[in-house]
């Protein structure tokens, strides 16, 4: 709840650079991840997977793109098991230069031309190392920020780094945008997609160097003050703390669900189906992606006025609305409406998604939080977000968007039903 006393807390030099060690993992995150979902929707269809029909294309580019979703829960159980024995900083430290190998690794990819069969397999091998090594990035992240909170600031500590989803957009998108102005459809296909793979290394840099300087959080100091840290988080978690795992996996499902169909879906749509200019289509999801980071910012400060729960209740309500906007604005081809429909989607984005990283960790005890949050937001990335643009551009194939908007609406309303279903717990 909400403490007056702390409305002005100030944040210490040291809380500070945790804030920003959680923001840039985070953004890194969101920029490998995104880098890859553009080129799967412009570029890796053509390139890695042949086919003479580009929509079939397109779906095999982006049941790669699934691949790492299903490495995030094997990487959630590895990273977790280490962060609640050994601690959050050295974890995140290890994950963050597994991503970044692997996304560094993409650029330097042959192409089916040049390496037959071999090139998807290393394309999916590699989109496989970028998930094992995201599945222990958020989780830490969040504790990071949360677990280094003052009293009535949770919400707005927590939301910090998942502001690096729309850093990481802006600078993927913008970058992509950029050389789509500079450079010819030729001379990027041939080379330019790969820039964006070699700066992640920047990022991943930057990263480094910021974790490096931070302390362990206060909370897993108590753990190992209290006695020693659980043999088999993973067993403890399933044995005691099953309900909170079903119920955060399933509470977190919207938000992957309105971020890939508001992004890497309407980005392959736009681009195939209404005919839209790369730059274009771009432009529009750049602009709308700036009302998802005011919505996570609206939601951190609500979820310390209200509870994260309660705030993520009625985001899933707004993206319910977005999934059923989605169809008229996406599919109008007026530039207005379908930034509109973007917009909204990703407004409401902020609501499903800022109050996670204070709502998740507070299901779980701090000897298995690590486990337990990264199991649940990667479990919830599966079933929101691995299959989801092949799910859309299936269904788009053969109802047209508004199966799209059903679809998302949907997915919305399991996360919805979820937050209803579940106590709110609240653990120390």
């Amino acid at each position: 709840m909400f403490d007056p006393r702390h409305a002005t807390a100030p944040i210490a030099g040291s809380h500070r650079r945790i804030l920003l060690a959680s923001l840039v993992g985070t953004s890194v995150e969101f920029y490998d991840f995104y880098i890859y979902a553009t080129a799967a929707s412009l570029v890796f269809g053509p390139l890695f997977f042949p086919a003479g029909d580009p929509s079939a294309q397109l779906l095999a580019a982006y049941g790669s793109l699934a691949v790492a979703f299903f490495a995030r829960p094997v990487g959630a159980w590895a990273f977790g098991h280490y962060g609640d024995r050994i601690g959050r900083k050295s974890t995140l430290v290890v994950s963050l230069m597994l991503m970044g190998g692997s996304t560094l690794a993409i650029a330097f990819l042959p192409t089916f031309a040049q390496a037959g069969y071999l090139a998807p397999v290393l394309l999916c091998a590699l989109r496989f190392g970028q998930g094992f090594g995201l599945g222990g990035e958020w989780g830490g992240a969040a504790l990071l920020a949360v677990e280094n909170a003052p009293p009535g600031w949770r919400g707005r500590y927590g939301m910090v780094p998942q502001l690096g989803a729309p850093v990481g957009f802006i600078a993927a998108n913008g970058l992509f945008l950029l050389l789509g102005l500079t450079m010819t459809p030729r001379e990027f296909m041939a080379w330019g997609w790969r820039i964006p793979f070699v700066l992640s290394i920047v990022l991943v840099g930057l990263g480094l160097w910021v974790r490096l300087k931070i302390a362990e959080t206060p909370a897993f100091a108590r753990v190992l003050e209290e006695g020693p840290p659980p043999a088999i988080p993973m067993g403890e978690l399933l044995r005691d703390h099953w309900r909170a795992t079903l119920g955060g996996t399933l509470g977190a499902v919207a938000c992957f669900a309105v971020y890939y169909i508001a992004t890497a879906f309407a980005l392959g749509y736009a681009t195939t189906r209404l005919g839209m200019a790369r730059p274009t289509i771009l432009t529009l999801q750049l602009g709308a992606i700036l009302f998802m980071a005011v919505g996570i910012v609206l939601s951190g400060i609500w979820s310390d006025r209200r509870d994260a729960r309660h705030v993520l209740t009625w985001g899933c309500v707004g993206a319910v609305v977005a999934g059923f906007v989605l169809a008229p604005g996406l599919g109008s081809g007026s530039l207005l409406l379908v930034f509109a429909s973007l917009a909204l989607a990703l407004f409401a984005m902020g609501f499903v998604y800022g109050p996670l990283g204070a709502w998740l960790p507070g299901l779980f005890p701090a000897r298995v939080r690590y486990t337990g949050v990264s199991l649940a937001f990667n479990m919830a990335g599966i079933i929101g977000g691995g299959l989801t643009p092949v799910a859309a551009e299936a269904l788009a194939r053969r109802g047209g968007l508004a199966l799209v908007g059903v679809y998302l609406a949907a997915m919305s309303l399991i996360s919805l039903v979820a937050l209803l279903a579940m106590r709110r717990r609240e653990t120390a």
